[in-house]
């Protein structure tokens, strides 16, 4: 999509849609009481005739009026004015862009110019999220099913300002992009070593990527995560991405670990037929992972940052790790496998452990689809954050607070762990069902060294089916790119 900025006042075309805020009570003001000015009152007219009130998400659309130079008109709410900001007028003008992407009309114009500039980015930015869509498998689809808008021009009061403010959220957009782009393709397609070539060509914008294979992390004794793909006939991968963004570049990271299972047939302890083929999300962590190295090389974040991919695919064959089966991970702590479907802790346990026994950073944080009983916990709405550092966790929540992608902190309490006590091991694999994701996060804990932590379990939030968001079509959400590219800017840049 082409997105530019504009002063105030430049007419639209008959070829163009026009989106207007307004504000709780369809009280106009603005732009839209110009407009309604200028057409004697119809935007007036057309609302008292129906049930727009101008609360949060609701559209209403017109035909332009006479007086109007814009083929169509779109009201949209932006609820009360008091508590407008920039997440309302991302969602707003997405909304907008929802009404009309199938119109027929090329271009979109949104008017801000009564805002700050700097919330007239944040309109591009909502439409930039809204109009993402993964298609390039679609060959019969029809004209007119697909999105026609290819330009969004975005009136601001200040269009230079606007721009200037739009260049770090369009490089968080790209990484978003690249996040959706990884968790929606298929697992015949993005299976470890390609989701490794992707990330290795990111190379080109800044990034130094080292892809090791089995035979390496052979070596490293990385007997947790190697034995989840021993059933696949793709060789697993861990992918180590850093982007040294300080003034010194050799001052202590900041750490990054995604769960990167390509596909989770749950190995011997399949799980049933019935929603498999949404397993192929089960890298989510990883994608997210990768989508924020995307967005801290885009932006030139002033940060050193490392991330971590643990590579694998789950399928069941002759080789095939068994419940029972007793691995060592690299930390030389042993694990019994009694569930090969909890496999996401045994990648993460020494994708953990390399992280921090290589490059000593000031914290690490793990993002992965770990659990279904995070979903039964918190829905679809929330992810599970479990942290053993009370300020991490403060800064995670507010970042959480501030871009929507939310977090809930749940309890870490050492007396869960007698659940995965095993007799012939230092641990098991599971803690049975009864706290499901809290017993998860404490197997994970074994392996972080007492270095201060958060674990993300998005289980619950990276793929949606419905969307309840304007800024998130359905499928993959992008879910942890724009929550932790905040909490780096807000923390650890300078």
């Amino acid at each position: 999509m082409n997105i530019d900025f504009a002063a105030a006042g430049q007419a639209p075309s008959a070829e163009t849609a026009l989106a207007l805020l307004v504000f709780e009570g369809g009280a106009l003001a603005g732009p839209a009481a110009q407009l309604d000015t200028i057409t004697d009152g119809a935007l007036t007219r057309a609302i008292a005739a129906s049930r727009f009130k101008g609360s949060k998400g609701q559209t209403l659309e017109l035909v332009g009026p006479a007086g109007s130079a814009a083929g169509r008109i779109v009201l949209v709410g932006a609820g009360s004015r008091d508590t407008l900001d920039e997440r309302i007028v991302e969602q707003a003008a997405a909304s907008a862009y929802a009404a009309v992407k199938i119109s027929g009309l090329k271009t979109l114009v949104v008017d801000v110019s009564d805002l700050a500039p700097e919330q007239a980015a944040h309109a591009a930015f909502g439409v930039r999220l809204a109009a993402y869509r993964f298609d390039r498998y679609r060959t019969k689809e029809k004209p007119e099913q697909k999105p026609s808008v290819e330009t969004l021009r975005v009136l601001a009061a200040d269009a230079a300002v606007a721009q200037t403010a739009f260049g770090p959220l369009e490089a968080l957009a790209d990484g978003v992009s690249f996040t959706r782009d990884l968790v929606s393709e298929p697992a015949n397609i993005l299976y470890p070593e390609e989701f490794a070539r992707r990330v290795k060509a990111l190379e080109s914008m800044g990034l130094t990527v080292e892809i090791l294979g089995e035979a390496e992390m052979e070596k490293l004794g990385m007997g947790s995560l190697l034995c989840v793909g021993y059933g696949s006939a793709r060789e697993s991968q861990l992918a180590v991405i850093q982007w040294k963004g300080a003034a010194d570049p050799d001052a202590q990271p900041i750490a990054f670990v995604g769960k990167g299972v390509c596909f989770d047939t749950g190995g011997i302890s399949i799980k049933p037929a019935e929603g498999m083929e949404d397993m192929k999300w089960d890298m989510g962590g990883a994608g997210a992972v990768a989508g924020l190295m995307h967005t801290l090389a885009g932006r030139k974040a002033k940060v050193n940052a490392v991330g971590i991919l643990g590579l694998v695919e789950n399928m069941p064959d002759g080789k095939a790790v068994r419940p029972g089966d007793i691995v060592t991970s690299m930390s030389g702590q042993t694990i019994e496998v009694i569930n090969t479907d909890a496999e996401g802790r045994l990648v993460l346990a020494d994708a953990l452990w390399y992280c921090q026994d290589r490059f000593k950073p000031r914290f690490m944080i793990d993002l992965a689809t770990l659990t279904g009983a995070v979903i039964i916990a918190l829905g679809n709405d929330y992810a599970g954050l479990f942290s053993n550092d009370d300020d991490l966790s403060d800064q995670l929540l507010a970042a959480s607070k501030a871009t929507g992608d939310n977090l809930w902190r749940m309890p870490l309490h050492a007396g869960y762990e007698k659940q995965f006590d095993s007799l012939a091991a230092d641990m098991k694999n599971v803690g049975g069902r009864p706290a499901g994701s809290i017993t998860a996060a404490l197997i994970l804990q074994k392996f972080v060294n007492g270095l201060p932590w958060a674990h993300l379990d998005i289980a619950s939030t990276a793929w949606k089916k419905p969307s309840s968001v304007s800024t998130i079509p359905e499928g993959a959400t992008g879910f942890g790119v724009r929550l932790l590219d905040r909490l780096v800017a807000d923390n650890f840049e300078g």
